[in-house]
C-alpha cells in the first residue's frame, strides 16, 4: 500500500468518538449558538414586518399631510368670506354668498373624509399648548389668566397629529 494514503496510528487513536461526552457537549454548544442565532433573526424578521406595516399605515394616514397642509388657507379665505359678508352683501349677491358656502361645505367634507378635523376654539375656553398658539398676551378684566379671549385662525388635525394649531390670544390677567 502508498504509504502517503495511509493514516497514522496516532490520527486512528485520537478520534473524537473516543470522547463522546466531550463530541455531545461540543454539538451541544454549537446546537445552543445556532438556535440563538435563529432566534435572533426570527424577531429580528418580526420586527421588521411590524415596522414596515406601521410604516404602510403611517404613509396611508398621514401622506397626504403636505397637500392638506396647502389647502389649509383655502379653508380660511372661504371661512373669511363668508364671515365679512353683511347682510347687504348677501342680499345683493345670493348666489354668490350660496356657491361661496357649497365651495366651503366640499371643502369640510373632503376634509372629513381624509381624517382631517377643524380645532374651533371659543372665547372663554381654557389655553391648551398641544392644540393652541398663543400669538399675543392681554390683561382683560372679567377673565381668568390662560383663558382665550380672542381666536384669529382655527387649527387642524390630521387624524392624531396636529396640521396647524388655532391661533388665540390669552388673557394674562392675574387671579384676584
Amino acid at each position: 500500500m502508498n504509504e502517503q494514503n495511509e493514516q497514522p496510528i496516532d490520527d486512528i487513536l485520537a478520534d473524537p468518538l473516543a470522547d463522546p461526552a466531550g463530541e455531545i457537549a461540543a454539538l451541544t454548544a454549537e446546537r445552543d449558538e445556532l438556535r440563538d442565532k435563529w432566534m435572533r433573526a426570527l424577531a429580528d424578521a418580526e420586527n421588521s414586518r411590524k415596522r414596515a406595516d406601521k410604516d404602510r399605515r403611517d404613509a396611508e394616514q398621514y401622506g397626504g399631510s403636505r397637500l392638506a397642509r396647502d389647502l389649509l388657507p383655502v379653508h380660511d379665505a372661504l371661512t373669511r368670506a363668508l364671515d365679512a359678508a353683511g347682510d347687504e352683501q348677501r342680499a345683493a349677491a345670493a348666489a354668490l354668498i350660496e356657491g361661496v358656502e357649497l365651495t366651503l361645505r366640499e371643502l369640510s367634507n373632503v376634509f372629513a373624509k381624509h381624517g382631517i378635523t377643524v380645532i374651533t376654539p371659543a372665547a372663554g375656553d381654557k389655553f391648551d399648548p398641544s392644540e393652541h398658539e398663543a400669538m399675543f398676551e392681554a390683561a382683560v378684566p372679567g377673565t381668568i389668566a390662560g383663558e382665550i379671549i380672542q381666536v384669529m385662525d382655527n387649527g387642524f388635525r390630521l387624524h392624531d397629529r396636529l396640521l396647524r394649531p388655532a391661533k388665540v390670544g390669552v388673557s394674562s390677567t392675574p387671579a384676584s
